[in-house]
């Protein structure tokens, strides 16, 4: 791929945040020149109303138009410049776009136990990037800085991360991890031999929180050496796989899903599937009670959310989790993808979700679809 000089495009980011990673790294794969600026650049100002929401990553093109989420950014290049990582075959795009959602909203409580429940070892190391959000002449920056780690600490409880739950998170988060360092001993990116949205999508947590900070960094490195490669693979506008020997550029021939994926995908189903459900059941009494108008946000924020928590249970035990309705925003690709195939490619990949695990992902919809209108996701008809 040609990464000639053009005009740059604008990435409002933090090295350091989960969903900043996703869209990063897309930029990167697809060689378009971007620069990096923090929130509070003297030229946020004019981008936030636009952006609605005071999120990251943001985006700004070169002619200005302004695009929120990492998602959003995907699909904004994938639409107008091409379908580059998204794989034709729909087996193979159903299981990418699950990765998708997985990395963006299945593993948030792995990302957030591993990075705020280590102080003696990580925050130092996130002092110093939260503080570099901020100018140096920015008032109260120490005051400011530390009430934005401890406001994000206090986050990690309410993804369903407790005294009670911690041993399950790490349990479950080591066997993904042997699983995926399985996997990555034979094909670079999760579907062959080049990314697919899947691989953006689980990337966010696991570069941004898992492999950055200082103390799962070095859990991954010692544990799943193939993964920490794979993180810094998807950091690098090459392939970057030189260890594979003459690996192909492509994606799996013959519509395939190895083995080593599917186990993958096993482990991540233990949690996603429960909570899933029960997040689609309570916002569907919601929905039916509520009725929220046509157009109106269908955004919540942590702890302030009219819908509360949603209690499930994983290997016996009961998590209790923020409802986010952006998870099934991202669901809403795969059923997409599933309704728009003949029957008969319908049951070649129930057939696959079912040996994941996954085949109830089918199943869980929600009553009201949800839309993005000027850079916020809101409810449609």
């Amino acid at each position: 791929m040609d990464c000639s000089d053009g005009d740059k495009y604008l990435l409002y980011s933090g090295p350091h945040s989960l969903y900043a990673g996703r869209a990063r790294a897309y930029l990167i794969k697809r060689c378009i020149p971007f620069e990096e600026r923090s929130v509070t650049h003297s030229s946020f100002a004019e981008i936030k109303p636009i952006a609605k929401l005071p999120t990251i990553p943001i985006l700004v093109t070169p002619n200005g138009e302004v695009v929120r989420d990492g998602a959003a950014i995907i699909d904004y290049f994938e639409s107008t410049w091409g379908r580059l990582f998204r794989p034709i075959n729909p087996l193979q795009n159903i299981i990418s776009s699950l990765f998708d959602v997985i990395g963006s909203e299945g593993l948030r409580r792995p990302a957030m136990h591993y990075r705020w429940n280590f102080p003696e070892d990580n925050d130092d190391f996130l002092y110093y990037h939260f503080s570099s959000l901020f100018r140096p002449d920015y008032p109260d920056r120490e005051q400011k800085t530390i009430s934005v780690m401890e406001m994000l600490r206090t986050t990690t409880k309410m993804r369903g991360v407790t005294e009670n739950t911690e041993d399950l998170v790490e349990a479950l988060y080591i066997e993904l991890l042997d699983a995926l360092n399985s996997h990555f001993q034979h094909t670079p990116y999760l579907l062959g031999g080049s990314p697919c949205i899947g691989d953006f999508g689980l990337l966010a947590p696991l570069y941004g929180h898992l492999a950055r900070d200082p103390h799962p960094g070095t859990l991954m490195k010692k544990r799943a050496p193939g993964v920490y490669r794979w993180v810094e693979r998807m950091n690098r506008a090459s392939q970057d796989a030189q260890e594979y020997f003459n690996c192909d550029t492509d994606f799996f021939q013959k519509n395939e899903i190895p083995e080593t994926l599917i186990a993958v995908l096993r482990v991540l189903s233990q949690d996603f599937i429960p909570e899933t459900i029960a997040s689609a059941k309570c916002l569907n009494v919601w929905l039916s009670e509520q009725n929220p108008k046509t157009g109106s946000p269908a955004v919540f924020q942590l702890g302030t959310s009219p819908v509360g928590n949603v209690e499930f249970k994983v290997r016996g035990r009961v998590i209790k989790a923020a409802i986010v309705p952006y998870r099934h925003f991202q669901l809403q690709r795969m059923h997409q993808i599933f309704d728009e195939v003949e029957t008969k490619v319908q049951m070649q990949i129930k057939q696959i979700l079912k040996a994941c695990g996954m085949a109830d992902l089918l199943n869980i919809r929600l009553n009201r679809l949800i839309g993005r209108r000027d850079n916020l996701e809101v409810w449609l008809d």
